[in-house]
């Protein structure tokens, strides 16, 4: 299976609370607050402004919290991109 693009909401367009080990964002355009768990808060700020796949969020964050397997980083946050798209907090490009 290809490594699908996605493209992150707009910053403006969500408000992202940390709520000790939850993360709550609520999402101005459709007024829904999500309750979130790590690395879902952590693969949207590695997201940017630009459309990106899992391969390059998974290195992004490898270099920011300094992790060892990317290539196991990259499955996860495949897996978490997809229920990021079904939430409607990234779209698919």
């Amino acid at each position: 299976m290809a490594d699908r693009t996605y493209r992150a909401a707009p910053p403006d367009a969500l408000r992202v609370e940390p709520l000790g080990d939850l993360t709550l964002i609520f999402d101005r355009r459709s007024t829904q607050t999500h309750i979130v768990v790590s690395p879902m808060p952590e693969i949207l700020a590695a997201m940017g402004a630009d459309g990106c796949n899992a391969a390059a969020v998974a290195a992004r964050l490898a270099a920011a919290f300094d992790l060892g397997d990317v290539d196991g980083a990259q499955a996860l946050v495949a897996e978490r991109l997809v229920e990021l798209a079904e939430l409607g907090l990234v779209v698919p490009v």
